[in-house]
């Protein structure tokens, strides 16, 4: 059974979207579901901080043992922080998909399209839990 907290908001991508002390930025990184249908995760490919992203666009990719995987922007905004730990230990994401091993963390454009995100009672059911 995946870890799936109720306080966060996901996409269909497995992409999840946690509010941080700013409400104009929000943390984004792979769920835990994710991450363990991936494997081991050796390498992740993110954008650079001022990259302006669209809602839905493709914004990086994470490469595991079995498979490589694209990385969908949850919302459109700017990046204002990667998390650069991920270069020396991609494998983070594994141990702490929703703290130490999140991607980027986006200036929102448009707070009205986190509304369009899903629920974690959605994201289970839509995973099959």
């Amino acid at each position: 059974m995946s870890n799936v907290p109720a306080d966060l908001l996901y996409t269909s991508d497995h992409e999840y979207v946690k509010k941080t002390s700013d409400p104009a930025i929000v943390q984004v990184g792979i769920t835990d579901y994710a991450q363990g249908e991936l494997g081991d995760v050796v390498f992740v490919n993110l954008p650079k901080k001022g990259d302006t992203l669209g809602a839905h666009a493709v914004f990086g990719t994470i490469e595991a043992v079995k498979a490589v995987s694209e990385l969908y922007a949850p919302v459109a905004g700017e990046v204002v922080e990667v998390n650069a730990a991920l270069d020396a230990d991609p494998a983070t994401v594994n141990r702490d998909p929703y703290g130490a091993g999140y991607m980027v963390k986006i200036r929102v454009a448009d707070a009205k399209a986190l509304a369009g995100l899903l629920s974690a009672d959605a994201y289970k059911k839509h995973i099959g839990e």
